[in-house]
């Protein structure tokens, strides 16, 4: 029953960050909510192309850290992208520091990793004059 409990409270924290980094009340873009749910393991490479930002992101074992590149695949400059990554353990890490890009512009961006145990992770950009703690619309 506890192990159920622990479960139920997971997935209820993880819902409540994914909803909150995207409130409808704003003009924030949650890049990667179409894939919210689903869980890379470590061993994965994300590379997805979402509303003009490419988002390329695999996990260092060396580092425990989440590296890649954030790109702006549109003709128009996407103003403050940035990345976050959710771990299976209910932890989020970021947002990176907010860029602007420029048509065709891409960053490296790298988010270190925790030392509480997790398997999968799920990798998101943003873009957005929402500022982070404020997002919950």
């Amino acid at each position: 029953m506890n192990q159920l409990n622990v479960t139920l409270i997971v997935i209820i924290l993880t819902v409540s960050l994914i909803t909150g980094c995207s409130g409808m009340n704003n003009p924030t873009i949650n890049v990667g909510q179409e894939e919210s749910g689903t869980q890379l393991n470590l061993d994965k490479t994300y590379d997805t192309v979402r509303n003009g930002v490419r988002l390329i992101m695999s996990y260092d074992a060396e580092t425990n850290s989440f590296e890649g590149t954030v790109g702006n695949t549109t003709d128009e400059t996407l103003e403050q992208v940035r990345v976050e990554v959710h771990l299976s353990n209910g932890v989020e890490l970021g947002p990176t520091p907010s860029v602007d890009l420029s048509p065709g512009e891409k960053r490296d961006v790298q988010l270190s990793g925790t030392t509480m145990y997790y398997s999968g992770w799920t990798p998101h950009a943003e873009v957005g004059s929402c500022e982070h703690q404020g997002c919950g619309g």
